[in-house]
């Protein structure tokens, strides 16, 4: 049998040999990553060891130099850690996310689970746009200082440096889990959660447990070569729109378009093509050739003809007949934007503008088009869609259906949200329902 031996100071060799000894018949759950989920994995596992009276080692192995950096990156640093207004059918594989969460208890406060975790560890929080939840100190340390307080109030051990290649499963002669990192050091544990992030798991092998390849998203879009001599022309300008993500259907004479999904928000023109919270969530859904139309008169409640026909006669009341393009622009989008668009659409900004002249211009300015020519810049995406497949895990407490034992939370399951703290809410919850299971399946007990 493979005994682990840590190194002890010890002068007394029987004392020295005592504590090896039982090092051999201690049990303990690793946990793979030191990232939100697997921070709240280690103190859902610690938790229940200590709940339960059993003595079990729970260990974080960490690839970069401390937990938490990721925490830290969120929410341009203010870390917005959840939603009030959570809708569960955002996620990607929603059924599967509904199932897990229902299984966590609300907390003794009548909160859900992730928010009475962070208000039993201290943490204040405030609500903004869209139902967006943020430390009251607006910073993201501020999240991740309560959960390290807790791992180590909770004796929690971290290893950081210790970056995965493997994770081997038990065998017939040697019944525990096997972890060998990529320095070549072999470590041993009788439960495991993989808690990496999507960056990390399609590198790391997990027995023989099936993974749909991660790709980035909730990032910028690029655009295609012709749409960006707009794009780049407008380079760093914000707008507030509406825009919305079509996909084309039939041939190219007899296309049609289906409207897939619809955000508002801030635009951000770039100049490989558009970003934004807005694109972000787009980003989830688009593929290549599919088309971005953006609606710069989203504010209207009435019809965007009608509306540039009343608009024309109120300024021709003003500066006369001779009214151009511009002048119909001016006031409403901002000048770069407006010559921009229309110089587009080979519509030339100073030519007069008559009535018969509204149909085309309401069409452009709600829907201008930009085709989608995939994500602009890998390392800007917030996640990765993809990871091990929901099928195989069992939602109540996401261990693997084939290996016990074994359970996966966060960005490491295939399931991914919006913007707006869903992400970090999934990954809290997700972690805290593989940890407390995994310290059930090592102590025998069952949800």
């Amino acid at each position: 049998m493979h005994i682990e031996v840590r190194a002890y100071k010890q002068g007394e060799e029987g004392e020295r040999v005592y504590n090896v000894l039982m090092q051999a018949n201690e049990k303990s759950i690793a946990i793979i990553g030191g990232g939100a989920s697997g921070l709240c994995a280690a103190i859902a596992a610690a938790e229940r060891c200590r709940a339960d009276g059993v003595a079990v080692r729970v260990v974080i192995y960490e690839k970069d130099d401390r937990v938490g950096r990721s925490i830290l990156a969120t929410g341009n640093g203010r870390c917005n850690f959840s939603n009030a207004q959570l809708n569960i059918d955002e996620f990607h594989h929603a059924e599967f996310v509904q199932q897990a969460l229902d299984s966590l208890p609300e907390s003794p406060d009548g909160l859900d689970a992730v928010h009475g975790l962070f208000h039993r560890l201290g943490l204040v929080w405030r609500e903004e746009q869209d139902g967006r939840q943020y430390p009251l100190a607006n910073k993201a340390s501020a999240v991740l200082d309560v959960l390290r307080a807790r791992i180590e109030a909770l004796g929690v051990e971290v290893e950081t440096d210790s970056e995965l290649a493997a994770v081997e499963p038990p065998r017939e002669d040697f019944p525990r889990y096997t972890l060998r990192m990529r320095s070549g050091v072999i470590k041993r544990a009788d439960a495991v959660v993989v808690a990496c992030g999507g960056r990390t798991v399609s590198a790391l092998q997990v027995g023989d447990l099936k993974r749909t390849p991660p790709r980035p998203t909730l990032g910028p879009i690029a655009v295609s070569e012709k749409d960006a001599l707009l794009t780049r022309e407008l380079d760093n300008i914000r707008v507030r729109v509406s825009v919305s993500l079509c996909r084309k259907h039939g041939s190219a004479e007899g296309a049609t378009e289906e409207m897939l999904a619809t955000e508002k928000g801030e635009l951000l023109f770039r100049k490989y093509g558009v970003s934004g919270i807005c694109v972000f969530n787009l980003s989830r859904l688009a593929q290549q050739g599919d088309v971005l139309r953006v609606n710069f008169l989203d504010f209207l409640e009435e019809d965007a003809e009608a509306y540039l026909v009343q608009r024309r006669s109120l300024l021709t009341g003003e500066y006369g007949e001779g009214l151009t393009y511009m002048d119909m622009l001016r006031g409403l989008l901002l000048p770069r934007v407006a010559e921009a668009v229309l110089k587009a659409s080979f519509i030339n900004p100073y030519n007069r503008f008559k009535p018969a002249d509204a149909p085309r211009l309401a069409s452009l300015l709600t829907g201008c088009p930009l085709e989608v020519e995939g994500i602009a810049d890998a390392t800007l995406c917030q996640v990765r869609r993809g990871g091990f497949r929901v099928a195989d895990l069992d939602p109540r407490s996401l261990q693997s259906r084939t290996l016990h034992g074994l359970h996966v939370a966060g960005e490491a399951v295939d399931v991914d949200g919006p913007c707006g703290g869903y992400n970090l809410h999934w990954a809290w919850s997700s972690g805290m329902i593989a940890g407390d299971a995994a310290a059930r399946s090592l102590m025998g007990s069952r949800r």
